[in-house]
């Protein structure tokens, strides 16, 4: 059965097609975040170890989907963002939005579902076309560079089972992910427990 899945993988790794494929689902990532895009730059990448596939050609439209894609998201959310603005991913993306600018936008790329909501949220809110496009150029870039970097290492390290290397490669970005958003939750709960609110009142006379 693996060699069989292998086998079709191989064939899709050698298609002239997987490009344009690449292309095509970091694009849809943008604004349809359950498409794996991710996945299938890491596995491109696992493949580029053994010549199979060219990283830097990987990194590159990967980099470009995901940059026209947010683009779509940003445009979507300016013509119908009052339709978001309740929600809770669009308040934490606004109030990050609010505390860190357009930086929000790098960090919020390696968050599931924060990228999408952070994109949406900053067309919703009308924040400058040319911010944006200056950060989601190094949102994209990084998101591409650490997922075809990520492939590619676990393909050198199992160049003769391209599997392990894909599931060393998933592992990885698994666990940066995880570690982001316990960062992100400790700050929050930080936060939280210094707010003026959860302080005790001043008794003093």
């Amino acid at each position: 059965m693996s060699h069989a899945v292998l086998d079709l993988v191989q064939q899709v790794m050698s298609s002239p097609w997987l490009y344009a494929a690449l292309f095509a689902l970091a694009l849809l990532d943008g604004f349809f975040p359950i498409v794996p895009a991710e996945t299938s730059v890491i596995t491109a990448a696992v493949f580029a170890a053994s010549g199979e596939t060219n990283l830097a050609l990987v990194i590159v439209v990967a980099a470009l989907g995901a940059f026209a894609g947010d683009h779509i998201s940003y445009l979507i959310g300016n013509k119908s963002g009052g339709r978001f603005r309740n929600r809770k991913a669009f308040v934490w993306a606004r109030n990050a939005l609010a505390e860190r600018g357009g930086l929000v936008l790098v960090v919020a790329r390696y968050i599931p579902g924060g990228r999408t909501a952070t994109t949406l949220t900053m067309g919703a809110v009308r924040h400058p076309l040319r911010s944006f496009t200056f950060f989601d150029a190094i949102a994209a870039s990084s998101w591409a560079l650490y997922s075809g970097l990520i492939g590619f290492f676990g393909g050198m390290a199992f160049e003769n089972d391209p599997i392990k290397g894909l599931l060393l490669g998933l592992g990885i970005a698994v666990s940066v992910t995880g570690v982001v958003e316990l960062v992100r939750w400790a700050k929050k709960r930080r936060a939280t427990q210094t707010s003026p609110e959860r302080l005790p009142a001043d008794t003093s006379v």
